[in-house]
């Protein structure tokens, strides 16, 4: 079959998705769900030929999260954020760190045959979490707006907190050492943190205050608000990699200054995030569905699902609860955020990222298969939960526009 018989696909299958989505919103079944299992079945049937499509996913879903992550910290009020800071500091660096640990001692149980250093590898692979997964939650109006605003926080830039871990291991795991990479991990981590945050602030702050200037001058409406979200995550993840910093802090940081420089302009990246992202999100997950799973799930075993489960239920649940010990959040609240700490883009993205740089490493289809297990679990769990956990918080409770 040709390639445009794949694209029939996708496209009909977006069509019967907006004739019936509003059904589905409050429901257990949603958008990454469906998308992520008619692609596998679009690959399975032949439509799709997915072998060697590692590149095509790669840009695929890298585009999707830096948008997605633009976009969500747009929404964010940074001075409330700054009020709540303490949540999502302690969720990044006490819990982030602890739930690597915990996934390596555990791992190392259920796969005792994998090199200790690639086993510390998968731990930072499972670590991080997706912000397109969320969406159902952060932008449900029952939730309260504080943690609302710690979870888009944490998923935002745990993602960039998370990458020299992988990195590190990925190097020790594999022997060898990427010539972009300087032998101080110290400064490693700096550049990827502080280029990332200043490319973030350079982009959405001169980006923000031209696009409120024109729009003030008559040159530019809010209709054309979607084109510059995508222009400017672009430019701040590609400025990132110029100056050697993460680009999905950068991205992240970007739509931070971005919001709050438009904050009174910005009902158009809601308007953006139900279309625009919404689209960005689904044919990521589609293209998972189609080029990711098929040529890994046969290297699954019991162990791996036993593993990527685990470090769902237990895992960052521990984690999370721990880190926020002495905080003043509610024992409901850390079973929140210990919970919805979903795994979808930055997992798949981050292991084809260190497979097709690192050469050396051993365990190369179970990593990939524990990275498309954990989408699929994380997928349908997170899923099918977060309407029902959503509609449990009375209304009184919430804010009347999601993160404002």
């Amino acid at each position: 079959m040709t390639p445009e018989f794949g694209l029939i696909a996708l496209l009909g299958l977006i069509f019967a998705y907006a004739l019936i989505g509003k059904r589905l919103e409050n429901s257990v079944i949603t958008a990454p769900m469906i998308f992520l299992v008619g692609g596998y079945l679009c690959a399975k049937s032949g439509l799709i030929h997915y072998e060697e499509a590692d590149e095509m996913l790669n840009i695929i879903a890298e585009v999707a999260l830096v948008v997605l992550l633009f976009a969500d910290a747009a929404m964010i009020n940074p001075r409330g954020l700054l009020r709540e800071a303490a949540k999502p500091a302690r969720m990044l660096l006490v819990g982030l760190p602890i739930m690597i640990g915990l996934g390596w001692v555990v791992g190392m149980v259920f796969l005792p045959g994998w090199p200790v250093w690639e086993m510390a590898l998968l731990a930072a692979l499972l670590a991080p979490t997706d912000a397109a997964l969320g969406q159902s939650v952060v932008t449900n109006p029952r939730v309260p707006e504080t943690m609302r605003r710690s979870l888009i926080a944490e998923s935002g830039l745990n993602d960039g907190f998370a990458l020299p871990f992988v990195i590190f291991f990925a190097c020790i795991a594999a022997g060898e050492t990427p010539h972009e990479i300087p032998t101080s991990w110290s400064v490693f981590v700096g550049e990827q943190l502080g280029f990332g945050v200043l490319a973030g602030v350079l982009t959405g702050g001169i980006g923000g205050w031209l696009l409120l200037r024109a729009e003030r001058h008559g040159l530019s409406s809010p209709y054309l608000g979607g084109l510059a979200v995508l222009a400017l995550a672009g430019l701040a993840y590609l400025l990132a990699h110029e100056i050697h910093g993460n680009g999905f802090i950068a991205a992240f940081t970007g739509g931070l200054i971005f919001g709050e420089i438009m904050h009174n302009r910005r009902r158009f990246l809601f308007e953006f995030i139900e279309t625009e992202g919404q689209l960005l999100s689904i044919v990521a997950f589609f293209s998972i569905g189609a080029l990711l799973l098929p040529g890994t799930l046969a290297a699954l075993t019991p162990a791996i699902i036993l593993l990527v489960l685990s470090s769902i239920f237990v895992l960052r649940p521990v984690a999370i609860w721990v880190s926020l010990m002495g905080s003043k959040t509610s024992p409901t609240e850390r079973l929140f955020y210990g919970w919805f700490g979903p795994r979808g883009l930055a997992t798949a993205l981050f292991a084809l990222l260190v497979l097709g740089n690192f050469h050396g490493i051993e365990q190369r289809e179970g990593l990939l298969a524990a990275a498309a297990f954990a989408v699929i679990a994380s997928t349908f769990l997170h899923g099918a939960t977060a309407a029902p956990i959503s509609r449990r918080f009375p209304p009184a409770k919430a804010s009347q526009t999601p993160a404002e």
